[in-house]
């Protein structure tokens, strides 16, 4: 599969907060490559840096060092113009569905914004939302209701079907399933990767839950501390990691047996007590 995104050694840093407040890096020079209709998962506990280079992938970070790329195509410091046309390519499914839908719009007009915005008729758009929601697995009487008559898997749904309005090549998915119970969760997973295999969207799905990407994702590339610190096939990376930190975090999982579960958390505990240098 040919590369369709790619970051190379980006950095993102913020001014602190003070005359003499240090400046906070939040990326280290990371690299990624995406692969057309791959999904990349990425995964680091909180502060880890995943989430910011999503962000900045979207144009919502402020890049201060390296380069971000689309289908060749440098998009790292974007006119506003220009990064709004970006966004028929590149779209985005956020962790709280219910926040980034307009609670007093239709999932009609929800869904026909963007689509009308682009100069498609009405009744075109109308036809359009109507397969969206078949899409993912939405009653076409959905479209007249409000977002919160819905369940929280549900309003994922829809935020999905936004994200596939103009049928984009790349989804940056930042952490879509945690705010989901976990039958739930298991139902929108299977979701995206139906998706995907009929539309061949790429995603970059960020996660802090291993077990999460392990189900999705075709390559895992792992962060701490803003940087990339494992990278590789998905079942290698989630099932035999490399990387001390890595291996912490596949010792965090929980599993069903109890007998299991204690020789995790104590495996976890002798990791932290050897791993001199990161931080328990």
């Amino acid at each position: 599969m040919s590369s369709i995104l790619e970051a190379r050694d980006v950095v993102v840093s913020y001014r602190g907060k003070g005359f003499r407040a240090a400046s906070l890096l939040a990326l280290r020079g990371v690299s990624i490559e995406l692969r057309s209709g791959e999904t990349l998962g990425l995964v680091g506990e909180s502060g880890s840096g995943k989430t910011t280079l999503g962000r900045a992938i979207l144009g919502l970070a402020p890049v201060t060092g390296g380069s971000i790329t689309y289908d060749g195509r440098e998009i790292t410091d974007l006119r506003r113009r220009d990064r709004r046309l970006l966004g028929r390519e590149i779209q985005a499914v956020f962790q709280d569905p219910y926040s980034s839908l307009s609670p007093s719009m239709t999932i009609e007009s929800i869904l026909s914004e963007p689509l009308t915005a682009t100069g498609m008729p009405k009744r075109v758009a109308r036809e359009k939302i109507a397969n969206l929601l078949d899409r993912v697995g939405l009653p076409s009487s959905a479209r007249s209701r409000l977002p919160r008559e819905f369940s929280g898997g549900q309003r994922q749904r829809i935020a999905i079907a936004r994200a596939l309005a103009l049928n984009p090549r790349v989804i940056v998915c930042d952490e879509p399933v945690s705010a989901l119970d976990l039958s739930t969760q298991a139902r929108v997973l299977d979701l995206f990767i139906e998706i995907q295999e009929r539309t061949g969207v790429a995603y970059l799905f960020v996660s802090h839950d291993l077990s999460v990407v392990r189900h999705i994702s075709h390559r895992v590339a792992v962060m701490y501390r803003g940087e990339i610190v494992e990278v590789g096939d998905g079942d290698q990376v989630t099932a035999r990691p490399a990387h001390p930190y890595t291996q912490r975090l596949f010792l965090a999982a929980p599993v069903s047996d109890p007998d299991a579960q204690r020789e995790r958390r104590a495996q976890r505990r002798e990791l932290v007590a050897l791993d001199a240098g990161l931080e328990p």
